[in-house]
């Protein structure tokens, strides 16, 4: 029987036959499909963005739609749809873009919107600031005003209580206080005793009043010649703010004038009344 010998392969072609055939298989392995042109670096743009937190927050669905198409432009094609994946890798790339722009939109609208709340809030604080001190300076000033008041009441007080303690009389022209004719000898212009309770009370309401002005009038009976009354008159309301000066008060405050028998305040025809009139008047202004 005949063999076909030339079928059966000799010693050592199996081993080159298995070397052939590993080649191959290489070689389609190597020239295989790959990704499209481009998408490499749509990809590299997508996963940019993705690590950024602020796109994350702000465009988050056009991301997820962004890697939809990125991925599929990263499916490999036949070289005959060269043009469909040119197509497929410009959409993806679209998107990418699109959701950068959303993003970087709503993230300005949310700096905007964040900035208008912080500024919203500093006018907030500023007119609570105002209105703080506002009220601040009205209670100071209900403050001040009321401790004016009490000032000013306790100040009216003392000088009443002066007024009394002086026992002069409150008038148009100022307090009056009048002297009697007991302080000086008839017809002597010198003090008595070179003093008087009622001088000294004068002498400390002043001290306690330093603006006040005072005239120091002189006046008669009309007993005696009119020239006599008048010198008489004037030389006892001389006496008097000798007396003022002699105990510190400024002879600047003191005016003195002397009327004889020119303005009395009773008559003339009784010896009660002739008294009344040999007086000096004292006659503290009221301050303007």
């Amino acid at each position: 029987m005949m063999t076909l010998s030339f079928l059966k392969p000799a010693p050592g072609r199996n081993a080159a036959l298995a070397a052939v055939l590993a080649s191959v298989l290489l070689t389609a392995c190597a020239t295989g499909p790959a990704s499209p042109e481009g998408s490499e670096d749509v990809r590299a743009k997508l996963t940019a963005l993705q690590q950024n937190p602020d796109m994350m927050t702000h465009a988050r669905i056009e991301l997820r739609d962004a890697e939809a198409a990125v991925e599929l432009a990263e499916q490999p094609l036949d070289n005959d749809q060269e043009t469909l994946a040119a197509y497929r890798v410009y959409m993806a790339d679209r998107m990418v873009e699109i959701a950068r722009a959303k993003g970087e939109t709503r993230l300005m609208e949310a700096d905007r919107e964040r900035l208008g709340e912080q500024r919203d809030a500093a006018r907030l604080a500023a007119r609570t600031r105002e209105a703080d001190r506002a009220h601040a300076d009205a209670e100071q000033a209900r403050s001040s005003e009321a401790g004016a008041a009490a000032q000013s009441a306790r100040e009216a007080e003392e000088l009443q209580r002066q007024i009394d303690t002086l026992e002069a009389e409150a008038t148009e022209r100022g307090l009056v206080l009048t002297l009697g004719d007991v302080l000086f000898a008839t017809g002597s212009a010198e003090i008595q005793g070179g003093s008087n309770p009622n001088l000294e009370k004068l002498v400390n309401f002043l001290n306690q009043y330093p603006d006040r002005q005072v005239v120091i009038e002189g006046h008669t009976d009309n007993v005696g010649s009119a020239l006599f009354n008048q010198n008489l008159s004037r030389q006892r309301a001389e006496s008097v703010r000798r007396f003022l000066t002699g105990r510190g008060i400024d002879s600047q405050r003191l005016t003195v004038s002397g009327f004889g028998y020119e303005r009395p305040i009773a008559s003339n025809d009784s010896a009660t009344g002739r008294q009344q009139n040999r007086r000096v008047e004292v006659i503290i202004e009221n301050r303007e």
